[in-house]
């Protein structure tokens, strides 16, 4: 019995066992609501992870899976587009919120579109400023058919010049010397592919870094607006994918070159886009037209995909990013996020200060802390009831000893 216990030892050990059972019930409660979501998932992925619970302000990452048109109109928000391309998604850049999507992990053949994860992968690694002699076995596999800049061998270029080719003029030439550069071709693919698990595409499967039809090569609408953002936080890779006209080294004196994205140069009778940053589009006759693009107006930046047209001509794949600019302008503040750039991104734990708002408000508010609520719960009132325990045997030893004694006695 404990009646006789002294109040002063019982007191402090009881208050670690309510503070523990008062931090690890809200954590149960609140997690409560998250067990009952239904998943679903348009485009199963075999062997990838599910993805992952819901977080809050924005939905489950499983609805950018599901078929068709996923947008959360608010009262007044603009009519979304009807658009003829395969799939297509609108995102905040900032803060990676999707505006709405379609089929935005169907995946399909990129073209070279897949360039930008080249250069995200290639970029940090060679300085810009160092010169590079071309040899005969970095051309030698440049497939039959693929654009090229003019790289030609024996011919010394700056690692700059190789890059504006490739955003550029879209020269797989170039990319098969910067690959070299990068530890060869199939080193850089392997690399590519990590990066792309790294930022949480995971639709993506790279075959060619060049983005030249392979079989079983892919991507999607969503893990391409996942590279294009990413590529406009590195300064070089916005600088090349804004860049509409540059000099690329020829023989004896250098030659323009234009950039093949025509939005951004208003090319071919396409009006060029305002506020347009670039970034990359591509073409292959198995992937049709692809485009990822990102325009900024009044302070706010949108990234769109769009791939594959099925009507319209060569240059519908850029009247409908237009369509899609629009509208994601439009609805600036009247549509619910349908999901996020960041939504399957691996979890790490990096400092509050590094992440945006919204994700920093995620964490706080979720599962990206080392310690979760429930085992803070857990561990405050193991540590109550563990001091009520070595308080009972410390007294229990003190009454045994006296007993003892006597029945030796």
């Amino acid at each position: 019995m404990i009646t006789s216990f002294r109040y002063r030892a019982v007191a402090p050990a009881c208050s670690l066992c309510v503070a523990g059972v008062l931090a690890f019930t809200p954590a149960t409660a609140a997690a409560a609501p998250l067990a009952g979501r239904p998943h679903s998932a348009a485009w199963p992925r075999g062997g990838e992870p599910a993805p992952p619970a819901p977080r809050a302000a924005v939905p489950a990452p499983s609805l950018l899976y599901r078929s068709g048109v996923q947008v959360r109109p608010r009262r007044g928000a603009p009519e979304v587009p009807d658009l003829s391309a395969l799939s297509w998604l609108v995102a905040d850049a900032g803060s990676g919120q999707v505006l709405a999507a379609s089929e935005a992990h169907r995946p399909l053949p990129p073209a070279s579109t897949l360039k930008t994860l080249f250069a995200l992968t290639a970029l940090p690694k060679l300085p810009s400023g160092m010169q590079h002699t071309v040899s005969y076995r970095e051309l030698a596999d440049v497939a039959e058919g693929s654009s090229l800049v003019g790289v030609e061998e024996g011919h010394s270029y700056r690692v700059a010049d190789l890059w504006r080719g490739v955003f550029l003029s879209s020269g797989n030439d170039a990319v098969h010397v910067l690959a070299s550069l990068n530890g060869g071709w199939e080193t850089t693919a392997h690399r590519m592919q990590a990066n792309a698990r790294a930022m949480g595409a995971l639709d993506t499967h790279v075959l060619s870094p060049d983005g030249y039809d392979t079989p079983g090569q892919v991507s999607s609408a969503y893990d391409l607006a996942v590279f294009g953002r990413e590529g406009l936080r590195n300064p070089d890779f916005a600088t090349y994918c804004s860049t509409a006209q540059a000099e690329f080294p020829g023989d004896g004196s250098p030659y323009a070159i234009e950039n093949t994205n025509r939005l951004l140069t208003g090319a071919d009778g396409v009006a060029p886009y305002p506020g347009l940053i670039g970034i990359k589009n591509g073409y292959t006759s198995n992937a049709g037209n692809t485009l990822v693009a990102a325009a900024r107006r009044g302070g706010h930046t949108l990234v769109v995909t769009v791939m594959n047209p099925q009507s319209g001509g060569g240059f519908a794949v850029y009247e409908e990013a237009r369509a899609l600019l629009d509208w994601g302008f439009a609805a600036n503040g009247l549509v619910d996020p349908v999901g996020s750039l960041d939504g399957l991104r691996p979890k790490s734990r990096p400092a509050a200060s590094a992440a945006p708002v919204a994700a920093a408000v995620n964490t706080a508010a979720g599962d990206d802390s080392g310690w979760s609520g429930t085992a803070v719960g857990v561990g405050l009132a193991g540590l109550g009831a563990g001091a009520v325990a070595l308080a009972l045997r410390a007294r229990g030893r003190g009454r045994g000893r006296g007993r003892g004694r006597a029945a030796r006695g």
